[in-house]
């Protein structure tokens, strides 16, 4: 993997993350305008409560569910780079508390889509009833680093955990991909527990993203299933709940790069996800 350059500084990890799919990274240019500039719904804090019941008093389909969505990376890490370079122990060895992330070749930066979806998508869980905890909402300097995000997760005791990135491959390397929790017991990490739950969530959201996007699962990861089990990820190794990770698109290939710069198909992209984490909820 390739390393991001910013003013002078070599940063290590940044295809798509720390947490992240391989390919090579972009360069971490500051965000630029996304080509279509409809504002996310308006957040209301990094942790919402669930919605209420419908007027007849019905309950809404995920109340008593708790959803941590987990915005890749931080617009602020730019400006924190010996911050985010500080390794910390994943279970299986240490490794870069975060990255920068990517970006689409105009700068538009995956810290920046990556926030803009989960907004989105708290907007939609909090409707159907869930009570939702965001890891951040640029609502500090940088971080969290991943070994943080993994505990926000376990002591929300989560129901389901969504990473939300996009990843940084080469040009021709298009379509999206979810990734799962490979069994892992070494150090403070042991998935046994979740890698079941956690591939039926990463499943249930793939054919539902595919669905709301219209887009096809990855050419160059996953054999066209749209998944990938991994063991080098201290968001997923260090979970004790249900997670998965979202690679939504590759910001390097100019036509996903058109998807992921457009506010309606990150709306859809919110909703493929909701979709997902409620047929999951629901079993």
């Amino acid at each position: 993997m390739l390393g991001c350059v910013l003013a002078g500084v070599t940063l290590t990890g940044c295809g798509g993350a720390a947490e992240s799919a391989t390919g090579a990274p972009g360069a971490n240019a500051s965000a630029g305008a996304p080509r279509t500039a409809d504002p996310a719904p308006t957040p209301s804090g990094a942790a919402g409560t669930g919605g209420t019941a419908g007027d007849g008093g019905d309950a809404l389909p995920l109340d008593g569910r708790t959803v941590v969505i987990d915005p890749g990376h931080n617009p602020g890490n730019v400006q924190h780079v010996r911050e985010i370079n500080q390794k910390v122990d994943i279970g299986t060895n240490r490794k870069e508390c975060d990255t920068t992330g990517t970006s689409t070749n105009a700068g538009y930066t995956e810290a920046a889509f990556t926030l803009d979806v989960s907004r989105r998508l708290r907007e939609l869980l909090t409707a159907l009833g869930a009570k939702t905890v965001l890891t951040h909402d640029a609502d500090r300097s940088f971080g969290p680093c991943i070994d943080e995000r993994a505990r926000i997760g376990n002591a929300a005791r989560a129901d389901a955990v969504v990473s939300v990135h996009a990843d940084g491959s080469a040009a021709g390397n298009r379509g999206f991909h979810v990734i799962l929790p490979a069994r892992v017991h070494a150090g403070g990490a042991d998935t046994a527990q979740i890698v079941g739950p956690s591939r039926s969530l990463g499943e249930d959201i793939a054919t539902h993203f595919a669905r709301a996007t219209h887009t096809s699962p990855s050419n160059y990861i996953g054999s066209g299933t749209g998944l990938d089990v991994r063991d080098d990820l201290g968001g997923l190794n260090l979970s004790t709940v249900p997670k998965v990770f979202v690679e939504c698109g590759n910001m390097r290939d100019p036509k996903d790069s058109a998807l992921l710069t457009d506010a309606s198909w990150r709306q859809k992209a919110a909703q493929g996800i909701a979709d997902g984490i409620r047929t999951y909820l629901e079993g």
